[in-house]
């Protein structure tokens, strides 16, 4: 069976759609939603595969959002419409297993079975093995800045069906709507889209087969590349070459700013920081600084205390986040970091809940109601002081003590740890 008609079988097109379904996600400019979906596929889908075997289909823009990031600059992404996520799906499940072949065993990102986890512990190997000056390659824009000629050849190195190598290509050159206004896309892939993962990966498989000729130790998650040497000579001769490369024979653009030679403990991948461990004499890992600064602002969003939800509700979503992020950093050493994040989760949900209390009277009754004296209760209730020093007081520490937070169900994150804990 012919490449296209592959990716147009039934069972190939039922997977795509029920991926898109599962995943959810917002509308496209045309508005169908993905409930939309299944109704408007089983009512137009024989015209749709018509018009994409005669090269007549002509996907839609994508929708331009843009979504802040850590450094305060905005991300761009672009929103397929719910029909052309389908076809993309549809195109990547195909095509998966084909490039897979040829994709190195040290790149591990947007591939099947394997993660940021098993990245980072082959860069704990490198470095432990005494390959411990790290250059660090930041690719500027990466998404907005393929080149389509050059990603187009490279496809058709391997995928010689000219009806789907056209129907890739004009996902390509789509375009994006932009405030209800149409923008062209000569260069770049929309970050947002089914496929884009998979086309960055075919498009940075030739940096790492040219890193993997040379003999280079090396990860790469998507866009994000360190390489492993032994000295800062040899760091240096691999930045200036390996840039040329990316620049001269990819046609991308490194960021100068941001890509450097680094020691272990100055670097930060995937949310990973580095240190080395003296007693047992090698390098470990433990959540980056910045990881943890950005998880305590996601927890006081879920803990401000002017959000009007349940305290059933809050609690769920802080074990739903808390664990999510626990289960993400478990192969690092952050037992003192838990402790400390529990130590503050708790000030502050009993503000909350001194703050539901409300008035004096309902104070006073929960504190004794508590096990706290009437002379106590009412010394902390009429002291005027702050929610903070309410949230830090020993009085109400006693009253909400750390058992009965805990029997009411709210998370621990040092608990957590303990029990998902994996020792590299």
């Amino acid at each position: 069976m012919e490449l296209l008609e592959q990716i147009l079988s039934n069972q190939n097109m039922n997977e795509a759609y029920l991926r898109v379904y599962k995943n959810k996600g917002a509308s496209g400019v045309d508005g169908i939603t993905v409930d939309e979906l299944k109704q408007y596929l089983k009512e137009n889908k024989d015209e749709l595969r018509q018009r994409i075997r005669t090269r007549k289909y002509q996907p839609q823009a994508a929708l331009r959002v843009e979504i802040p990031k850590e450094n305060g600059k905005m991300r761009k992404l672009g929103i397929p419409t719910v029909v052309d996520r389908v076809v993309q799906q549809a195109i990547h499940q195909i095509l998966s297993p084909i490039f897979e072949k040829q994709f190195s065993e040290y790149s591990y990102g947007f591939r099947p079975k394997r993660s940021c986890e098993m990245a980072i512990i082959k860069s704990l190997e490198y470095l432990n093995d005494g390959h411990d000056w790290v250059v660090d390659i930041d690719l500027e824009r990466f998404f907005d800045t393929v080149h389509h000629d050059k990603l187009m050849r490279i496809i058709s190195n391997t995928i010689k069906d000219g009806d789907v190598i056209s129907l890739i290509r004009k996902y390509l050159v789509s375009g994006v709507m932009i405030n209800g206004k149409y923008e062209d896309t000569p260069i770049g892939t929309p970050q947002g889209g089914n496929l884009s993962p998979l086309l960055s990966n075919i498009m940075l498989n030739e940096l790492d087969k040219e890193l993997g000729q040379r003999g280079l130790r090396f990860v790469r998650y998507a866009d994000d590349a360190l390489i492993f040497v032994k000295s800062e000579k040899a760091a240096n001769r691999v930045m200036n070459s390996i840039v040329r490369f990316i620049e001269e024979k990819l046609g991308l653009i490194v960021n100068v700013e941001k890509s450097r030679i680094s020691r272990p403990k100055e670097l930060k991948f995937l949310g990973f920081g580095y240190y080395y461990d003296s007693k047992n004499e090698k390098y470990r890992v433990k959540p980056h600084s910045t990881s943890i600064q950005k998880f305590q602002r996601k927890l006081r969003q879920l803990t401000k205390r002017n959000w009007s939800i349940s305290l059933d509700f809050r609690i769920l979503k802080l074990r739903q986040v808390i664990f999510g992020w626990v289960n993400y950093f478990r192969i690092s050493n952050m037992k003192e970091a838990t402790k400390q994040i529990d130590k503050k989760l708790r000030s502050r949900i009993r503000v909350i809940i001194w703050k539901q209390w409300k008035v004096t009277r309902k104070q006073i009754k929960s504190l004794i109601q508590l096990g706290i004296s009437e002379e106590e209760a009412k010394g902390l209730t009429f002291c005027r002081k702050g929610y903070r020093f309410i949230g830090l007081s020993k009085v109400v520490q006693r009253a909400i003590s750390n058992k009965r937070l805990k029997q009411r169900g709210l998370p621990s994150a040092l608990e957590h740890y303990l029990k998902v804990h994996t020792v590299i």
